[in-house]
């Protein structure tokens, strides 16, 4: 098992740094990715949060969308916060027409779900699998997921309005898939590294060797 894995931000676009901060204090060591080499060099990829279209082109433009895939479909862990949720997804709806996403998660994502940016908002949200109690979510422009396919696991779920809840009845705003996790907020803007720390813990998992 790798005690301090080593985790690439996908650095075209988005919210590098905070990532960077989060992951460091997750006990990762943190490393931009903006080419094929440096992909190569990292155990697990988290995707940030920013404008999926755009990252969508930056991707094709600095020839990085095919080495990611991949990598995601060889099995490498990968996080991916509200753009980064866009691009794992199987299905994207409201996107532009030429907009590509990895496939990563069998899900169904709609962008820009909870509103424009006037209506972004904060709230307490428990997360499955997560102590310590309700997490601080930021929603930013955020998606939500419409439908989970066969594996998905829902691991938090929140009302359009912004109160919190695991009911049946919320929208879906966290999940995972085998080696990939997503949510519709932004965890790297809060002091709480706990969302980090649970793909951090993910990444060693996955890289763990056989037991001796």
């Amino acid at each position: 098992m790798t005690a301090v894995p080593t985790i690439g931000v996908l650095a075209l676009q988005g919210d590098v740094v905070d990532h960077i901060r989060a992951l460091e204090a997750a006990g990762a060591r943190a490393v931009p990715v903006r080419r094929a080499s440096e992909l190569d060099a990292v155990e697990g990829l988290v995707i940030p949060g920013g404008e999926s279209t755009t990252m969508s082109k930056l991707l094709e433009i600095f020839d990085l969308f095919d080495p990611v895939k991949k990598r995601l479909d060889e099995g490498m862990p990968a996080f991916g916060s509200c753009a980064g949720m866009i691009m794992l997804a199987s299905e994207v709806l409201d996107g532009r027409p030429d907009q590509r996403s990895f496939g990563a998660i069998p899900m169904t994502v709609r962008r820009n779900a909870f509103g424009r940016q006037v209506d972004s908002f904060e709230t307490e949200i428990g997360i499955e699998g997560m102590d310590g109690g309700p997490f601080h979510a930021v929603f930013i422009r955020a998606p939500w997921v419409e439908r989970v396919g066969d594996g998905v696991a829902v691991l938090g779920r929140v009302d359009s309005g912004g109160d919190t809840g695991r009911a049946p009845g919320g929208r879906i705003v966290a999940v995972r898939a085998g080696a990939c996790l997503a949510t519709s907020f932004h965890p790297e803007v809060t002091p709480d590294a706990r969302v980090h720390e649970y793909f951090v813990d993910m990444v060693r998992s996955a890289n763990a060797g056989p037991v001796e």
